[in-house]
């Protein structure tokens, strides 16, 4: 009789411990853990080490943020804790980013070791990434030494961890050893030191290691073209840098490993359709941007909120801001960052009081607004003249929305002010900031300056520029501009030998054009191209009949010294203009025509191509490094404010 009732007894604790871990494995909340951990303590006698490992296994897997001292309060209650429960805590303080415990819990564990805990592959590959992300070289040295005194140097998993660990802590020198000593590097390994390269900048390291790899997978593709496409990121319009030439470039590398990619038939996936689109967006690229738009629909790559935004970004960089439009209308969730980006779209294609009109809309609908989303309504306002409102703007951050101005929105209402003529109203803004004016502020101003040619503040504003960026060309040629407007020549050569003493080198103004997919790249003066007899010669008749509809040439526009005819010969040859008659030589009659100039366009060049789109009945987009330009009939859409 008493030994039915003990078999019962054994049959009835492990029908309720099978039931227990039935209920762990459907556990989807901590709520509904709570409620089996009560059901554990009320139900068994004997503690259980399979069933404590799997109730802090399932807290550690929960999707929602891990409750660590409720995790470290069921770990300390666990009186026998083998390897398994131990590597389970350090990972629930590594995936809820407190590295630090994860590697002193690992230093614990080797105090308990015992014939049930002892470190394996996985105690080691966990505690590497721990001092990976506290960059604590010297500890994971240390327990480099573990690896080597317990018998795991050869350990694949080990060896993994110990490459990302050094490379995390940038030791690369240290991470490429490793790998090289592995006899047989898996994918992985390849991969890891690949993403650390690109996430550390490496660019140049990342390709030849890519190179030299064995094999690769889509990982493998998607971190390479991600590094270049991160680098040859230039930003919104208004922001292009003066090392635009070689962002332009790392574009062109990610484009042309996109096209690698499919060669290998590698199936790109979302992460890749991320990355080149923001190529196309940084190139100007609309014919590859379609492409790839037409790719994801071809092969049902879901289009979700992020991907959308990046399609409408790249549209809108792009110049076809009525696509950027119907993307965004295609959108059935947006969240803060779709509406800015739209918002800078519109601000960038000089749609001031649309920008407005589409903020207003995102307020109805309830989403609040961030720093970034001022920023477009403030160029907005820029763009368009629209100084009052701009005002109201600056003013409401702090009023309505709860947050401080930051200095990118000073900067921006500087530069309200400043283009609208209102000079000293921006120099007292400038005086009155709760923080020092950075060199974007009083770049804002010095090109006010020279629109409303006041020589006096310019040098003012170029004192506090050049103290700031004293290397910067740009800066420079913005006063060389201004003293030549005001024909102060002397000061113009003056300038121009400082520049030479100080070894800083002029970025020359640049254009491109899209083509049947291919961007083509001119320079003023440019006679590089293949078909650069008959861009001249076009060149020559699109002159010829631009004057005799009534353009004259604004010579004010030269910063040289020299007669009207040679001034006139100078802009004659201006990167826009050639680019703009390649455009006409190998696209169809009236088709657009989209340029992307990595400098401001000048006077001269903005009227010649009023007088362009009149006579070919061509509508011609123009990207400057502040704005889009639409011309069509003879007009502008700056309606001549820029």
């Amino acid at each position: 009789m008493v030994d039915c009732l003990n078999v019962n007894a054994i049959r009835m604790r492990k029908g309720i411990e099978q039931r227990i871990a039935s209920l762990l494995k459907d556990t989807k909340t901590q709520k509904q853990l709570l409620q089996v951990h009560a059901f554990y303590i009320k139900t068994c006698s004997s503690h259980n080490r399979f069933l404590q490992a799997k109730l802090l296994g399932t807290l550690v897997s929960l999707p929602t943020p891990i409750d660590l001292h409720y995790a470290r309060a069921l770990f300390d209650s666990f009186p026998l804790r083998d390897t398994f429960i131990w590597n389970t805590m350090i990972r629930a303080y590594l995936y809820a980013q407190n590295p630090q415990h994860s590697v002193t819990l690992y230093f614990q564990m080797l105090l308990h070791h015992d014939e049930h805990v002892s470190v394996d592959s996985f105690s080691l590959s966990l505690v590497f990434q721990a001092c990976g992300r506290l960059l604590d070289w010297e500890k994971g040295t240390k327990i480099h030494t573990h690896v080597l005194k317990l018998g795991f140097a050869p350990d694949l998993f080990v060896q993994t961890a110990l490459i990302e660990m050094y490379a995390k802590c940038g030791h690369l020198d240290y991470a490429c050893k490793v790998l090289d000593s592995m006899e047989e590097p898996d994918l992985v390994s390849y991969n890891v030191l690949l993403v650390e390269y690109v996430r550390i900048g490496e660019i140049k390291m990342a390709h030849q290691l890519f190179n030299r790899m064995p094999q690769r997978d889509l990982v493998s593709w998607n971190t390479i073209i991600h590094g270049y496409a991160s680098l040859g990121d230039v930003g919104t319009a208004h922001k292009l840098s003066h090392t635009d030439v070689e962002h332009r470039q790392q574009s062109n590398e990610a484009l042309k490993l996109f096209h690698e990619m499919q060669v290998a038939n590698v199936v790109p996936d979302r992460v890749t359709m991320l990355s080149v689109l923001s190529v196309c967006a940084s190139l100007g690229a609309l014919g590859m941007g379609k492409m790839v738009h037409e790719y994801i629909e071809r092969n049902e790559i879901g289009i979700d909120m992020k991907l959308g935004t990046s399609l409408l970004d790249m549209y809108a960089k792009c110049g076809d801001i009525d696509n950027a439009l119907r993307m965004f209308e295609l959108l059935d969730h947006k969240d803060v960052f779709t509406w800015s980006v739209m918002i800078m779209g519109l601000a960038n294609h000089g749609f001031g009081e649309q920008a407005l009109a589409c903020f207003s809309k995102m307020i109805t609908e309830g989403i609040k607004p961030n720093d970034v989303t001022f920023i477009g309504l403030l160029s907005a306002c820029s763009h368009s003249g629209l100084v009052d409102k701009g005002w109201v703007c600056f003013k409401s951050m702090s009023c309505l929305y709860g947050f401080s101005p930051q200095i990118e929105h000073y900067g921006c209402m500087v530069d309200i002010l400043g283009r609208a003529g209102l000079l000293e109203e921006a120099r007292e803004l400038i005086r009155t900031m709760p923080f020092a004016p950075d060199a974007i502020v009083w770049r804002a101003f010095l090109g006010a300056c020279k629109i409303h040619k006041n020589v006096d503040l310019a040098q003012e504003a170029t004192l506090n520029l050049l103290e700031l960026e004293p290397h910067i060309d740009g800066n420079y040629l913005l006063l060389s501009n201004i003293y030549s407007q005001a024909k102060k020549w002397d000061r113009v050569v003056m300038l121009r030998r400082s520049m030479k003493c100080s070894n800083i080198q002029r970025v020359p103004g640049s254009s491109s054009v899209e083509v049947d997919n291919t961007v083509y790249e001119f320079v003023s003066g440019d006679k590089s191209h293949p078909k650069s007899l008959e861009i001249y010669e076009m060149l020559e008749e699109v002159l010829d009949r631009i004057q005799c509809a009534g353009y004259e040439p604004l010579t004010t526009s030269t910063v040289q010294d020299v007669d009207e005819q040679e001034k006139q010969n100078a802009l004659a040859t201006h990167s826009e203009k050639l680019a703009i008659a390649y455009g006409l030589l190998t696209t169809p009659p009236g088709s657009p025509i989209r340029i992307f100039k990595n400098l401001r366009v000048c006077e001269d060049c903005h009227l010649s191509i009023k007088f362009i789109s009149k006579v070919y009945q061509r509508k011609i987009i123009v990207r400057d490094r502040n704005r889009f330009h639409h011309f069509y009939g003879g007009s502008c859409s700056c309606r001549d404010y820029w």
